[in-house]
């Protein structure tokens, strides 16, 4: 059945007459990042005066929140204390890196929780806060449950990534995230750039028959990488067919001078078949991408606010939970390195592609999550 309508903007088919879904989101992106201080001034005001619409996610609060935060980097203490007095505990991301005082609120309504689901929600906002003080009531709830603990799955260490860091049993911190942000923004097809999504590879899957893919090339010595500590390129090689039914990540190991070793997946049977989603046409959309690494950093929880953007280091949007894998070398978590969403690169697929990475054992982790 062929569609009536096509997007204005990027001549996509539709069975609507307007822009496509991914065009809109850039439109309303724009519109965002235009602000000028006097709009800013005004959305942050509205969000002060009617913090518990929200909490009971109602336009246009939902909406102006992510963007001051993901887009203008604009969630200030004004607002954070606005929402502690009105008992606002979600989104948690409102509480990211909150000042003393609005710390110390959170800490007195965990420590005063009675059920499990109002302990979890402050966890999370207590994680997103995440300073020392943050780490030291997080770890002593780990080391003296409260009685809530038992109708949780998962122990404050866990709660914690979700603010990007963890801690082990001796209290020692782990940062899981990066301090810096770039997007890939859509460049000319010849225009270099240190990162790649999409890479076609000759290879091909010994579950599906269908071709891998280098799913993310980067050059950590590029000026603008060098916050990643990498002193050469990291590999991401997957199936862009089969990551996305696995029960976990796909793993490698890369080399600094760009080679690959695969890992075999513990997740299917060695004669295990399954059918390659991926054709001929989806494979060449994805590898002919047209993403380059953005010129200048944007705010961390840039790729946060709509499903639309990849982006290298800050914050993942989650799908589901904030999922840091285990390095299967040496045991420790893995550090967030970037988001892929697969519709953006072609149409076979939604949902996100998530790469992590261990520095130490030079093992990269690739995991899909979908509504």
């Amino acid at each position: 059945m062929s569609l009536k309508y096509t997007c204005p903007s990027c001549g996509t088919p539709l069975g609507y007459e307007g822009l496509c879904w991914k065009c809109r989101c850039e439109q309303d992106r724009n519109a965002a990042l235009a602000w000028t201080p006097e709009q800013i001034a005004e959305k942050q005001q509205n969000l002060i005066q009617n913090i518990q619409r929200l909490k009971e996610m109602e336009d246009p609060e939902l909406t102006d929140f992510w963007q001051l935060l993901s887009y203008q980097d604009a969630i200030t203490p004004e607002i954070q204390r606005a929402a502690l007095a009105a008992e606002v505990f979600w989104p948690c991301e409102i509480y990211y890196h909150a000042p003393a005082d609005v710390r110390d609120g959170l800490i007195h309504a965990l420590l005063s929780a009675e059920y499990s689901s109002a302990a979890s929600n402050l966890m999370c906002c207590l994680a997103m806060q995440g300073d020392d003080k943050a780490m030291e009531t997080l770890l002593e709830l780990e080391r003296n449950p409260r009685p809530w603990r038992k109708g949780l799955y998962v122990d404050p260490s866990s709660y914690a990534q979700i603010g990007g860091w963890t801690f082990d049993k001796e209290g020692r911190r782990t940062q899981l995230t990066f301090d810096t942000c770039y997007p890939m923004v859509k460049g000319a097809s010849s225009e270099a750039s240190p990162v790649r999504i999409g890479r076609a590879r000759k290879d091909t899957c010994p579950h599906c028959g269908g071709r891998m893919a280098d799913m993310l090339v980067l050059d950590g010595r590029d000026e603008r990488l060098r916050f990643l500590g990498l002193n050469g390129i990291l590999t991401a090689t997957c199936c862009p067919s089969c990551v996305g039914f696995l029960k976990g990540p796909a793993f490698n190991r890369f080399t600094l001078d760009g080679g690959v070793e695969i890992f075999p997946s513990e997740l299917f049977d060695e004669e295990e078949k399954m059918d390659c989603y991926v054709s001929p046409e989806e494979y060449k959309a994805l590898t002919e991408n047209p993403f380059v690494l953005g010129k200048s950093p944007v705010p961390l929880f840039y790729g946060c606010a709509r499903e639309d953007v990849n982006t290298i280091g800050g914050f993942g949007n989650w799908v589901q939970d904030a999922e840091y894998t285990t390095c299967p070398q040496c045991g420790k978590p893995m550090k967030y390195l970037a988001q892929i969403q697969w519709d953006t690169v072609f149409d076979c697929a939604e949902g996100t592609l998530y790469v992590e990475f261990c520095p130490d054992c030079q093992i990269v982790s690739m995991q899909h999550q979908q509504t």
